[in-house]
């Protein structure tokens, strides 16, 4: 399942867990696995800088296929030569393919067996995203990882609400790959099927004659309770393709990827790291630090004694207070770039973990630093 473009290297499979370690090869360079790719909506990564993120070690970046359609173009972006040109990122970057944006911004949209109708958030224009426009829109970002279109159900859905949605998938897929024409992108199929096994299974199924470099678990992290998306991780596991890489779609808190790894999953992006960053939150090997609080004011202390970031190397947690509290972006970029920093280290220790045979032994070690109790 390899060409001139991609190949997949698995180098190492913990024989407990079935965690994996392994090196994905792209046109834009190499991604050590298992990874956490940051996330880059607007073709930027929030208050971080390419060449800051490059230093802390990202290794892959993702952007939004819905966003940058809606502005700046598709078009225009492929004029100035194609994103990774356009946002000066020399390394991978995977775009979604707007599927998502079906599922959370549902009250603008209707969706047919044909594609999906949509009003802009943005100026209320009328749109049509159907599986053949989001490979165009892909095949002008130039990603080197493009994600076929789906539709992810909401949780909560009944099953027969649950299997059309899959179906839909299924058949969108199919659609997709007739559309792709560019060797140089890696298109990943998408398993649906809500919280249902049987749905995902099937769904599994119908993806595989179309897996050719990588597949895409949808779906998870929309809601339902952290132990059931950890039961169906479990179910797919031993069902899925073991040559190409397995993506994990929309996580990335400390836990779940620590849950993740072991069960067997290579790629996961979030908006989590970032997004409580802007909130005043830092994820640290000790749990989670509100520098907002009022405990800090006097802290002068690093966010995290084991962390050697930029961050911890030169500020306290009572400067971070401050400039949280002052709405200076210094702090929000601080605490972005030290989130980002914190997932690729446990990334990479998880990684040392499969190499060196003591998997269980780091999550052990992840949860009791967090304080709490292991999955």
């Amino acid at each position: 399942m390899n060409n001139e473009y991609f190949s997949f290297e698995l180098q190492k499979t913990d024989p407990e867990t079935g965690a994996r370690a392994g090196v994905f090869h792209t046109p834009h360079g190499d991604i050590l696995t298992p990874v956490y790719m940051p996330v880059g909506t607007q073709a930027s990564v929030k208050g971080v800088l390419p060449n800051v993120l490059e230093e802390i070690g990202s290794q892959i970046i993702l952007s939004n296929t819905y966003h940058l359609y809606m502005r700046p173009g598709d078009d225009l972006i492929a004029r100035a030569g194609g994103l990774h040109k356009f946002m000066n990122w020399n390394k991978p970057i995977l775009t979604d393919s707007g599927g998502f944006q079906v599922f959370s911004l549902a009250s603008l949209n209707n969706i047919t067996d044909d594609g999906v109708k949509f009003s802009s958030h943005i100026d209320g224009s009328k749109h049509l995203f159907t599986p053949e426009k989001a490979m165009e829109i892909q095949h002008n970002l130039g990603s080197d990882i493009i994600m076929a279109f789906d539709q992810c159900s909401e949780y909560g859905y009944t099953h027969a609400q649950a299997e059309q949605a899959m179906n839909r998938t299924a058949a969108w897929l199919e659609r997709c790959y007739k559309a792709h024409a560019n060797p140089a992108q890696a298109l990943f199929p998408i398993i649906q099927g809500n919280m249902f096994e049987d749905l995902r299974a099937e769904s599994l199924t119908r993806c595989l004659p179309f897996v050719k470099h990588g597949i895409a678990i949808g779906g998870l992290s929309v809601g339902e309770p952290k132990p059931r998306m950890y039961e169906l991780l479990d179910f797919l596991q031993p069902r899925m393709p073991a040559d190409v890489p397995r993506y994990l779609m929309g996580v990335g808190s400390p836990d779940c990827l620590v849950e993740g790894v072991m069960r067997g999953v290579d790629m996961f992006d979030c908006v989590l790291a970032t997004r409580v960053a802007r909130n005043g939150t830092a994820l640290t090997s000790r749990g989670k630090v509100v520098v907002r609080n009022g405990a800090y004011k006097e802290d002068f202390t690093p966010l995290d004694p084991d962390c050697d970031c930029y961050c911890c190397k030169h500020y306290t947690k009572a400067y971070l207070r401050h400039m949280v509290n002052a709405g200076e972006m210094a702090g929000a970029m601080l605490l972005s770039l030290h989130n980002i920093s914190y997932l690729h280290k446990l990334m990479r220790g998880l990684r040392e973990s499969i190499f060196g045979g003591y998997v269980k032994e780091f999550a052990r070690d992840f949860y009791e630093k967090q304080g709490v109790a292991a999955k």
